[in-house]
């Protein structure tokens, strides 16, 4: 990761999660949070506006649930990485978010351990998926060859 700062957007809905983010990315100096929205419509203009390194965007959300915001987002900020960081654990739905153009999967109750991992490995171009799903993956015969599963350091 280059030491200068890595400009995050933090797209979720429930704001006890803004917090949990915030206190985790504070202990990274090389992480700096330049907006934290609340619906995927905003999530479009904020990335459009603010063109964020990364975007931690839930699924679940109003106006636009994620998987549509993370399409839209590929049009108007292609270099933005996006790490979905949602409560759901559908190895389908994984998959489409993946499809979208993002580089990563971290179901919530992973977070305590694999945020930063996840956040890192995204970073550094790699794809990330929660060590709750890797074995959905690694059975799946849909899935491309070229993803890479990536868990921890």
């Amino acid at each position: 990761m280059d030491p200068t700062s890595i400009r995050v957007l933090v797209v979720d809905d429930y704001e006890p999660w803004h917090r949990f983010v915030s206190t985790m990315l504070q202990k990274q100096p090389e992480l700096q949070i330049i907006g934290a929205v609340f619906d995927g419509l905003k999530a479009v203009q904020q990335t459009q506006e603010l063109q964020p390194d990364l975007i931690l965007l839930d699924i679940g959300l109003p106006t636009i649930n994620g998987l549509h915001a993370a399409r839209r987002i590929r049009e108007c900020a292609p270099q933005s990485k996006i790490l979905f960081v949602t409560e759901n654990r559908s190895p389908e739905i994984a998959e489409e978010a993946l499809g979208t153009g993002a580089s990563g999967y971290l179901v919530k109750s992973d977070a305590t351990s694999e945020l930063l991992p996840a956040i890192k490995a995204v970073l550094a171009g790699k794809r990330f998926i929660s060590a709750s799903l890797v074995g959905h993956f690694l059975a799946a015969t849909t899935l491309s060859t070229q993803t890479i599963l990536f868990h921890g350091f």
